[in-house]
């Protein structure tokens, strides 16, 4: 029965990158652009396509695998939760979710967890909880409620989350958006700027006493990794202090090990007063993510109010408790620091070595780091057209439209694949340097 089990598998699975790429086109909503690479198996930081061609993934799902591709101690995890049980609903109590809500909340030094499954999800549901604390305990006016987050911000596609950003791409023809939620300073059509501490006092003086949260990422990932300052996060915490408003991290990015801590917002030294985890909770082997907080805030949720079908199940929270726990074992945070340094020196060697200089920035904290490509010294090519060239290389890496690339491999990646992931990087430059000038 097993083996007619495992053939029955294979043949679900595409048999070449064309198959693959042709059923994706014909069958699949087009809300994706993909680079033309289809995985077939991983281990790491190495891909292997259908043809069995190898890949260095720096790109690791977006830091959804922190842990790397099927790493071992998660698959034997997730193998053995299978086989107990999968799913209860919260409608009945199974013998792991205790465990992991005690887990967590000691780890991370809160009281209460809310589970779900997604970043967007619990993103959802951070705004959804500041509302209700807003109304119940802040004593704001029903309806008049007040979220803030900062331009540039990335927290899911949900409805809620796009109101929350200034990507226009994300919001156009989604209309109408939630009210009371946005990142401009209420009253203005100026945005609220990541590490501009005078926009973000005079926003929460706008908004005055119905602000019930400001919604803030250590590290924005999606924006280009633009680091929050340390002082602006502190400052953050002021003023949320001072006008009794929540204060709650996006970590879903940053969070475990990512940037060289355990989470992002410790670089700042503050505590916000809820954090949102997702992606990387399971090391990319199943989808779980959570709201931390305190009783006074995430009590005020009555039973039946809120909820999700698949947040708590047991298999999602064994593996999220042992990929935790293999954070620690093998030194993720350390290793993120260490080798985050390495790749930064790495591309600052590469920045003197074309003229320009072609790689204009370097930035970013732990293993999350992007580079940018002066667009306008390249003879007309762009980031996605050395993305591009890496890719034939063997190196996995995204780009923006303006030329931000994002370079944030699993944390379990050696130092001497970044040391090829760098000679890559190198030689694709000169390799695009050296194509015919578009005018």
């Amino acid at each position: 029965m097993g083996s007619e089990f495992e053939n029955e598998m294979v043949t679900n699975r595409a048999a070449s990158t064309e198959a693959a790429l042709l059923a994706e086109k014909n069958y699949s909503a087009m809300n994706y652009v993909s680079l033309p690479i289809v995985f077939a198996r991983g281990l790491g930081a190495s891909v292997w396509d259908p043809e069995g061609n190898h890949y260095l993934d720096f790109h690791a799902a977006s830091t959804a695998l922190n842990h790397g591709h099927c790493h071992p101690k998660l698959v034997a995890a997730l193998v053995d939760q299978a086989s107990r049980l999968t799913l209860t609903s919260r409608a009945f109590h199974n013998d792991v979710y205790p465990q992991f809500t005690e887990y967590m909340t000691k780890l991370f030094g809160y009281e209460r967890l809310l589970p779900s499954s997604t970043g967007a999800e619990a993103s959802e549901t951070a705004i959804k909880v500041a509302r209700k604390w807003a109304y119940k305990v802040k004593g704001v006016r029903q309806n008049e409620a007040i979220i803030l987050g900062v331009a540039g911000n990335h927290h899911g596609r949900s409805l809620a989350s796009i109101s929350l950003a200034s990507d226009e791409m994300s919001r156009e023809n989604y209309g109408p958006l939630v009210p009371n939620i946005s990142c401009s300073i209420p009253g203005t059509d100026k945005f609220i700027e990541i590490n501009d501490k005078s926009g973000l006092k005079e926003a929460f003086e706008a908004a005055g006493s119905n602000l019930a949260a400001f919604l803030v990422e250590p590290i924005q990932g999606d924006a280009g990794v633009i680091v929050a300052d340390d002082d602006y996060l502190r400052e953050a915490r002021a003023l949320c202090d001072k006008h009794n408003v929540l204060l709650i991290c996006d970590e879903i990015q940053t969070g475990i090990a990512r940037t060289g801590k355990l989470l992002g917002h410790y670089w700042s030294g503050i505590r916000p007063d809820m954090v949102l985890l997702g992606k990387t909770m399971t090391g990319g082997m199943y989808p779980v993510s959570c709201v931390l907080g305190d009783n006074d805030v995430m009590l005020t949720v009555e039973p039946g109010t809120h909820g999700s079908t698949y947040g708590g199940n047991p298999l999602g929270a064994a593996v999220a408790m042992r990929a935790l726990q293999v954070v620690e074992e093998e030194n993720l945070a350390e290793r993120a620091l260490d080798l985050g340094q390495i790749l930064r020196n790495g591309l600052i060697a590469l920045q003197t070595q074309f003229p320009g200089p072609v790689i204009q920035t370097v930035r970013g904290r732990g293993l999350l780091n992007a580079f940018v490509i002066d667009q306008s010294k390249t003879g007309g090519h762009t980031g996605i057209e050395l993305c591009e060239i890496m890719t034939r290389r063997g190196l996995l890496l995204k780009s923006s439209r303006t030329g931000i690339i994002r370079i944030s491999p699993p944390l379990v990646v050696s130092e001497s694949q970044i040391d090829s992931a760098l000679t890559i990087i190198k030689a694709s430059i000169e390799e695009m340097l050296s194509l015919p000038v578009i005018v």
